[in-house]
């Protein structure tokens, strides 16, 4: 499987288990408590395929920057949790950041 596919994936485990941290009220419930013990476990064991072809901090500047995006949008929609103006501002700094690494980085995986 392509590196982006697997990264994607990781993202998605990664943003899954951030999300269920405030439910697992700090691991008394079980199910929540299960989704981020797997979750992370996936995430990171899918994140060490990801970096055999893709520099770590190309890897990792997309994997936080997504992981960042989801998780608030996640936390806005659950928890009603609204970022304020400077989050959206720094939020989309991220984004920029990462678009830059993206598009000009002559970083490679080696």
């Amino acid at each position: 499987m392509p590196a982006y596919a697997l990264l994607a994936i990781a993202i998605i485990a990664e943003v899954l288990a951030t999300s269920a941290l405030k439910a697992s009220m700090s691991f008394t419930r079980l199910g929540p408590s299960v989704i981020v013990i797997v979750g992370y476990s996936v995430a990171f064991w899918l994140l060490t395929h990801v970096v055999r072809t893709m520099a770590v901090g190309v890897a990792y500047a997309i994997w936080s920057g997504a992981g960042i995006v989801l998780v608030t949008l996640l936390a806005a929609f659950f928890y009603r949790q609204r970022p304020d103006l400077p989050a959206v501002i720094g939020i989309a700094l991220i984004i920029a950041g990462v678009v830059i690494i993206q598009l000009y980085s002559r970083l490679d995986g080696q």
